[in-house]
């Protein structure tokens, strides 16, 4: 089995509006000076929250990239110029960005909230010829496996609502009790990606806390225990992507 392990000391740091939008990210950009880099189809991960009042990030443009944010805490409201107007998505709440040969949009990120923003690679070759698409999912529109100490939100596979361009890329949530054990299969083609954003794991000699990131790969399974209840966040992606992605 092989487990990286990237804490929030060797993640790059940001931050929006001095300090009023605060960020981690996992994955950042080349500029931003931290330890891993993009792979997979997997270009940028970034975790923001507004530590007081609410902000605003500017109108800006994007070209190509699957724009995901997920709302994790609270609540934020979003524009873009294909729908040229602000909607709200709450706690749960999904949206995706298919930025395509260009969209520009602001997000405002409301008090004491939370989100993941993830860019994903769908063949840049291709998608910057296609119009730029938006969708958002709502919390309650999602499936949602349940069972006796955790719960598992689907929120994208082959046969969920929500669409991706980018390949064979599946996303779970996962919701596990205090001292409880979350068996995840790990598929040989994958490289999957975790982030716990709430609570602690542990995975035999590792001990995974709030804000940790690690990717696992090579192996059939793993064996999560949690020590507090916990929110848990899966990608899984192509180890090869079968097209040469931007970073490359």
């Amino acid at each position: 089995m092989k487990v990286n392990f990237y804490p929030p000391s060797v993640q790059a740091s940001g931050n929006f509006n001095f300090g009023e939008i605060l960020e981690k990210k996992p994955i950042g950009f080349p500029q931003d000076g931290g330890l891993l880099k993009p792979f997979s189809n997997l270009f940028y991960w970034a975790h923001a929250w507004t530590p007081g009042k609410r902000s605003t990030i500017g109108l800006h443009p994007h070209k190509g990239f699957e724009i995901c944010t997920f709302v994790l805490k609270g609540s934020i409201n979003h524009y873009d110029t294909q729908l040229n107007k602000w909607i709200r998505l709450e706690e749960g709440d999904v949206q995706i960005i298919r930025s395509g040969n260009g969209i520009s949009h602001s997000e405002e990120i409301l008090e004491k909230s939370e989100i993941f923003q993830i860019w994903f690679d769908p063949d840049l070759s291709k998608s910057l010829k296609k119009p730029a698409s938006y969708n958002d999912y709502k919390h309650d529109k999602f499936k949602f496996s349940k069972f006796e100490n955790y719960s598992i939100k689907h929120i994208q596979n082959k046969n969920s609502k929500m669409w991706m361009d980018s390949e064979d890329i599946v996303i779970n949530e996962y919701f596990i009790d205090k001292s409880s054990s979350l068996d995840i299969k790990i598929e040989s083609d994958k490289i999957h990606s975790f982030f716990l954003y709430e609570g602690e794991v542990s995975l035999k000699e590792f001990n995974f806390k709030k804000g940790d990131f690690f990717t696992v790969s090579d192996n059939k399974n793993i064996l999560l225990k949690s020590q507090k209840a916990s929110k848990l966040f899966e990608i899984s992606s192509p180890i090869k992507p079968s097209y040469k992605t931007y970073f490359n």
